[in-house]
């Protein structure tokens, strides 16, 4: 398994319509969280990075949606997804959609979107899986250079494995678009509609795209008590004596 930590910053791509079929990902990936905005409660909605601004999130019942990122043009706060100018416990949901892979330090960019987090927030992760049909196009040299398969892919069960060490209980892990995704995708063609159906029943691990929903979860620490205070205190127990009346 080759390390998280990148010595090298891949190529970032600054909006979907640099991924191929990047636009066709986007629509599919709104379309599922399209069911989960409604679940989500608060006050403060984070998007973190240039694809996670442009995702819709009008179903969403959290009033105050943040953009951040370094180069898009709708961003509300222009910074560093690893380095995020919040408080600690400030926010109720994150969504970090294909940041993972064209970063130096996934790992730091999690600890961040944790540390903002509060207990019981919500976090929303979108990718690229190696064990799909996308995920192969890597090993072709001639594609190992343009987006995205310049980035490192990461399996959705090692991201899940990293949110079960943060503390997190994951509530969904999706799969989709069966395809290789270097060629234009003709939705509405009977080979395609049909194959997508098969591969969703029998091949759904495989799915090129994945979106994961995470719950923080923070269990409050028990202080275990010094011996001497658990032993009850046994006192004498004071009967009270009636006095009957004399029978004159």
């Amino acid at each position: 398994m080759k390390p998280a930590l990148g010595y090298n910053e891949p190529k970032l791509p600054l909006n979907w319509h640099d991924l191929p079929n990047g636009e066709h990902i986007r629509k599919t990936i709104c379309h599922e969280l399209d069911n989960w905005w409604p679940r989500f409660f608060g006050y403060h909605l984070l998007k973190l990075g240039e694809l996670s601004v442009e995702i819709d999130s009008k179903e969403s019942r959290i009033p105050h949606k943040v953009n951040v990122a370094r180069y898009c043009e709708q961003s509300n706060v222009i910074a560093d997804i690893d380095d995020l100018p919040f408080q600690e416990h400030s926010v109720d949901a994150c969504l970090l959609s294909h940041s993972l892979e064209f970063n130096v330090d996934p790992h730091h960019i999690l600890r961040e979107a944790d540390r903002v987090l509060i207990p019981n927030g919500h976090l929303i992760i979108t990718g690229y899986n190696p064990a799909s049909l996308a995920g192969l196009n890597k090993i072709v040299p001639l594609r190992r250079n343009s987006l995205p398969w310049n980035g490192r892919f990461f399996t959705p069960m090692r991201v899940k494995d990293w949110l079960n060490l943060l503390g997190y209980e994951i509530l969904s892990d999706k799969r989709f678009l069966h395809s290789t995704l270097h060629s234009p995708i003709k939705t509405q063609s009977w080979c395609y509609r049909h194959w997508q159906k098969f591969a969703d029943n029998y091949l759904s691990s495989f799915g090129s795209v994945y979106v994961i929903v995470a719950k923080k979860r923070v269990h409050p620490l028990t202080p275990i008590r010094p011996k001497w205070k658990i032993r009850p205190n046994f006192q004498p127990v004071k009967v009270s004596t009636r006095i009957s009346d004399k029978v004159s």
